[in-house]
Formats: C-alpha cells, sequence, structure tokens
C-alpha cells in the first residue's frame, strides 16, 4: 500500500489504492482493528475519488462549443 497522503493522489492511484483495499477487506483475513483502519482509508480513497471526477466533469461542462459544435475553448469554472 503507498505512503502517499490520499489528498495528494491522482484519481487513478486512489482508485488503484482503493481497489487494494476492497481486495483485502474481500479476503476477510484481516484482523477487526486493521479492517476497521482498511475502512477508514477506503472510505478517504472513495472521497478523493469523487472529487477528482467531479473536478474533471466540471471541467468538461466548461469546454464552448462553436456553432458547428467544435470545441474553441472553455469558460470560467468557479473554484477551479
Amino acid at each position: 500500500m503507498s505512503d502517499k497522503p490520499v489528498e495528494e493522489m491522482s484519481f487513478e492511484e486512489a482508485m488503484r489504492a482503493l481497489e487494494e483495499v476492497v481486495g483485502k477487506l474481500e479476503r476477510g483475513d484481516v484482523p477487526l482493528e486493521d479492517s476497521i483502519a482498511l475502512y477508514e482509508r477506503g472510505a478517504a480513497l472513495k472521497k478523493r475519488c469523487e472529487a477528482k471526477l467531479k473536478e474533471a466533469e466540471e471541467k468538461v461542462a466548461a469546454i464552448t462549443l462553436d456553432g458547428e459544435g467544435n470545441p474553441n475553448g472553455t469558460t470560467p469554472v468557479e473554484g477551479l
């Protein structure tokens, strides 16, 4: 498991780490205390993935199109 802080992970890094956490929890061979820590990390990773997806969706939504439907620029998105 990566020691990189969750808030510094890219979407892909967070998704891989989340898949790893889910795999460990699904196997069921992790002690209870470790399972709780894994669950908490998984929740943080899920939140990170959701935030990165929302960020990407907002950027895509900000792309402006010309009269023929071709991208011609972006409109500023609040907070980005």
